[in-house]
């Protein structure tokens, strides 16, 4: 709950799977059901959310595979710096 409550206070929107219903406020969650019995407008919401939820898995995957950030001593600012230059280089690379 503190999560959450730390997440709308500093205004991040996170992109969240339908074990999350309930969560609210900055969290989004796509619609539950059936495809088949969602309406057209939720389908295309839900299609949405899911590619937005596939760029965050994919950045996470890479930044697993990465042993560089497992031997990386230094500070946490730089760490963040760092991860952001690699992962846009990455994704940039790979569009």
């Amino acid at each position: 709950m503190a999560e959450r409550d730390a997440l709308a206070d500093a205004g991040i929107r996170c992109w969240a799977d339908k074990g999350y219903q309930g969560a609210g406020r900055t969290v989004r969650m796509p619609y539950r059901g059936r495809w088949q019995k969602l309406f057209a407008g939720q389908r295309a919401v839900s299609s949405s959310h899911a590619q937005i939820r596939a760029l965050g898995e994919q950045a996470m995957a890479t930044l697993k595979t990465w042993r560089l950030l497992r031997k990386l001593r230094c500070s946490t600012t730089r760490v963040t710096a760092l991860v952001q230059a690699v992962l846009t280089l990455h994704f940039n690379a790979s569009n």
